[in-house]
């Protein structure tokens, strides 16, 4: 049939392009601008072969084949299919296992159905040489796109760039019609915005018994006052870096032990409030109070949810939540506000911060676990994502609340 077909090898084509525009193939030094991206794509790949296009597949690893946020926004796009093999950790590196083989798999199964009469390649794995001789015997035309190389040179396999019947270079002009790197100003995504709630949490002193293990002794407090071991923490807020490896951040657990937040309370909350999260045991109580008898009162957002709303979010979640972990606490709080029938459940709620209760606390965590922030070693979601999930969930709160306060006369 006289269509063209797109095989991309996301791995391939967006780690090429943070080495050309960030200096390193790390995916996390650019952002990407998927829907661009595809119509890019789409548009080069029409006008090249001279062939309407049928399908764009993108080929990408997840852990445990999981979706992450981008590949949910990528596989309702029309003409795109997302296949998906494993994302492993070996060694503290990442590395992916079954794309080779599947995109192999695809080539020679589209070739041998006739599906199109050209195929367009982005990649640059020498593993998909045979694909490529199998689809060329069933007079299929191959085309073979790279991505321009930071130093000048290859980034393909030498035989796979011979046998390819037509051979293109994305270039860095056309690379970022989609693609920015987010250390250069002006064309990257705007800083994130400072968050108060992380840096209150992370800047809060520890306890002898963190000190002790961090191997510093408890001599290092000055006149019995704490000292702060958390400046690359503050510095987390602003910059939205986490801090490094040998840089002690205090654990719900530790900031458990303390009786003060270490930090100004936010505005309608308790001025008194220990920093800690409910779903840790080693919390520590109000003198004689438990968690208020109210908390049980309170519904959670499957309660207040209609199954149309339910579609609504879902799709919301595909096309619009990107899976940061502070917006993920957000958009849960704004849909679990908006809902509400009695808005004193809102008032309820504000004052017991900073503690989630465990019912809306644990609906909060499994909202966030669809968005790929589950760890891949222990299905847990990391303990800095857990600060920032429930962070942006009190900061909806604590705006919304702002907002139904009367206005002193």
């Amino acid at each position: 049939m006289d269509r063209c077909i797109v095989l991309v090898d996301a791995g391939y084509l967006l780690g090429a392009a943070a080495s050309l525009l960030a200096g390193e193939p790390s995916r996390s030094r650019i952002h990407v601008d998927h829907a661009a991206l595809i119509q890019g794509l789409r548009e080069r790949a029409e006008s090249e072969t001279e062939r309407q296009l049928l399908r764009i597949y993108w080929f990408d690893g997840a852990p445990d084949r999981v979706p992450q946020p981008e590949h949910r926004r990528l596989r309702v796009m029309p003409r795109v299919t997302v296949r998906l093999g494993a994302l492993t950790r070996t060694d503290g590196r990442w590395a992916q296992k079954g794309v080779d083989a599947a995109m192999h798999a695809e080539l020679t199964e589209l070739a041998r159905n006739r599906a199109c009469s050209d195929i367009v390649l982005v990649t640059g794995d020498g593993d998909l040489l045979p694909g490529m001789m199998a689809a060329k015997e069933h007079g299929v035309a191959v085309h073979l796109w790279a991505v321009q190389a930071a130093d000048g040179d290859y980034n393909q396999s030498e035989d796979l760039v011979a046998e390819a019947d037509e051979r293109r270079v994305l270039d860095r002009a056309w690379i970022t019609k989609a693609v920015h790197a987010k250390d250069f100003g002006g064309v990257c995504t705007p800083p994130p915005a400072p968050r108060p709630e992380i840096a209150a949490i992370l800047s809060a002193p520890l306890p002898d018994s963190a000190l002790a293990a961090a191997g510093r002794p408890a001599q290092e407090r000055v006149e019995g006052a704490p000292v702060q071991h958390a400046p690359a923490a503050r510095a987390e807020s602003d910059t939205g870096e986490r801090p490094g490896p040998g840089k002690t951040v205090p654990t719900p657990k530790d900031l458990a032990a303390l009786r003060g937040p270490g930090a100004p309370a936010a505005p309608h909350h308790p001025a008194g409030a220990t920093l800690r999260w409910s779903s840790d045991k080693g919390w520590v109580e109000r003198p004689g109070a438990g968690e208020p008898p109210e908390a049980a009162s309170l519904p959670t957002l499957a309660q207040l949810t209609t199954a149309e709303q339910r579609w609504a979010d879902r799709e919301e979640d595909i096309t619009a939540v990107g899976g940061d972990p502070y917006e993920v606490g957000q958009v849960f709080a704004r849909r679990w506000m908006g809902r509400l029938a009695d808005q004193g459940h809102l008032q309820k709620l504000a004052v017991m911060y900073p503690r989630v209760p465990h019912r809306i606390d644990g609906e909060l965590l499994r909202y966030a676990a669809r968005f790929g922030l589950l760890a891949h070693k222990d299905d847990q979601i990391d303990e800095h994502d857990r600060y920032a999930i429930r962070a942006g969930f009190w900061r909806e709160i604590d705006v919304t609340t702002a907002e139904h306060e009367p206005t002193p006369e």
